[in-house]
């Protein structure tokens, strides 16, 4: 193949990322090609930057993630492609959302300390959810008695929020900022600010990605007393412990 025909260069990763079940990265596409005739690293990416350049005007765009390269449906598509699959999308219980959420800013972490910020027992089901979804997993044991495991997130998370790393996170602090100071008016407030930061982006497969944002935005805007899965159990404190009720994303922010 004449890798210096940009045109079908750029068409034949078209392709190949189009019928990949996941992100592909550049390792795996140089792979594809003949072992005696492969693109090198500059062609590749000057290839895909083409790409990238060919679909803007189409309702898929190219992404860059944890793992590689995907095709992925341009989030303001994502509302239509939905209609495809007639389940509803899975809600998460607030429990769940607050125990990722300081997985992913804090980690590596270990259950007693995540049960030390939220002030409430981490229901071992939470846990068991988080790693069969492959969103984290244990990434070694803590010197203190007990050898308490250690989470951290996974490139499938990352995968899934459509991130390329840990540092494109949302700046919890900066989300905070967003939300005016008037108390009586600080529930609506965080929903509607930190909603407006939220962006939504969805796989060109049946597995749908979301920003981390908007899974923060899903934390604050989660309905009062909504009867979940997971619930939280009672975390027994010491006296000289006062108990502390579920943390919200702007109370985690605080302690950051």
């Amino acid at each position: 193949m004449d890798f210096d025909d940009a045109v079908q260069f750029s068409l034949v990763l078209e392709a190949l990322l189009l019928a990949a079940a996941k992100p592909l990265s550049l390792e795996r596409l140089t792979e594809l090609f003949d072992e005696e005739a492969r693109p090198s690293s500059s062609q590749l990416k000057a290839a895909l930057a083409k790409l990238a350049e060919d679909v803007s005007t189409r309702s898929y765009q190219l992404t860059e993630v944890a793992s590689g390269y995907r095709l992925q449906v341009r989030s303001a598509y994502s509302a239509w492609v939905g209609r495809l699959w007639e389940e509803r999308p899975q809600r998460y219980s607030r429990a769940m959302l607050e125990t990722l959420a300081l997985i992913a800013y804090r980690q590596p972490i270990t259950r007693g300390e995540i049960e030390d910020v939220r002030g409430v027992a981490v229901n071992t089901q939470i846990i068991k959810t988080l790693l069969e979804r492959e969103w984290i997993r244990v990434v070694g044991y803590k010197d203190v008695p007990g050898k308490p495991a250690m989470l951290a997130t996974t490139k499938v998370f990352l995968d899934y929020f459509n991130l390329r790393g840990l540092d494109e996170l949302p700046n919890l602090a900066e989300l905070k900022s967003l939300v005016p100071e008037p108390e009586d008016d600080l529930q609506q407030s965080v929903q509607a600010q930190v909603a407006r930061t939220a962006e939504a982006s969805t796989s060109l497969g049946p597995d749908n990605t979301i920003s981390f944002s908007s899974l923060l935005a899903e934390l604050d805007d989660m309905e009062q007393g909504l009867k979940t899965e997971f619930t939280d159990q009672p975390l027994e404190l010491g006296i000289d412990k006062p108990a502390a009720g579920v943390l919200s994303v702007n109370e985690i922010a605080a302690k950051e």
